[in-house]
């Protein structure tokens, strides 16, 4: 642990990263490569922090001898199967319909997001698992509708680890590829939180508006 440590300390501080960025490299250096699976988990349940602010930190903090790279990949991945496995496990036990209303209720979240996830898994069927793994918005509902239709646990799984392995190990090596160029992170790391305040501000806003239009229309 005192090597761990000492390791963070002559790689460069992430100290001066502020923001969601700075949380989730702070949040990865307590934790280290077991908390980069936990983000992955949360973030395919109920994105809170983006795969994509998330793994290419833990790819450059890889790269810097912080955390080990191989484990990062199969940390990242796990906890992107347990998280979808989770969602399957929702739409086998209460159905389509009913996880549906219940996730609608929560915050950032549309009913419709969902009801179009579950679309492309009926167009697409088993392919749409493993697509769906690269497709932000769709990356975690489809696993709703897999569960619903009872979709054979192993063929899911196995589609889940492929779409989730290619998508983690691409941004993880996005991360490990910057190197010790970390004063480009940090330089353009406030641009980035702007980036993902900018965005969740906007799905606010677009959901607001969205729901006052359908309930005009439905009054009409």
């Amino acid at each position: 642990m005192v090597m761990w440590r000492t390791a963070v300390a002559a790689a460069g501080s992430t100290d001066n990263l502020g923001g969601l960025v700075g949380f989730a490299a702070r949040g990865i250096e307590n934790l280290g490569e077991w908390g980069v699976g936990l983000f992955t988990l949360a973030e395919t349940v109920l994105p809170p922090i983006p795969s994509e602010v998330i793994l290419p930190l833990a790819g450059y903090l890889a790269k810097q001898g912080t955390l080990n790279l191989v484990l990062v990949f199969v940390t990242s991945t796990l906890g992107s199967c347990l998280g979808a496995l989770l969602l399957y496990w929702m739409g086998a036990r209460l159905g389509l319909e009913r996880s549906i209303r219940g996730l609608s209720k929560l915050p950032l979240v549309d009913r419709a997001d969902i009801e179009n996830a579950a679309d492309w898994f009926r167009r697409h069927g088993r392919s749409s698992i493993f697509f769906g793994r690269l497709l932000p918005g769709v990356r975690s509902f489809i696993s709703l509708p897999a569960g619903a239709s009872n979709m054979h646990l192993a063929t899911f799984s196995l589609y889940t680890l492929a779409g989730s392995g290619l998508w983690n190990g691409a941004l993880i090596g996005l991360g490990y590829a910057l190197g010790s160029q970390y004063q480009v992170i940090e330089q353009y790391s406030r641009f980035l939180n702007y980036a993902v305040y900018a965005t969740l501000a906007l799905t606010v806003v677009w959901l607001v508006i969205r729901s006052v239009r359908r309930s005009k229309a439905a009054k009409g």
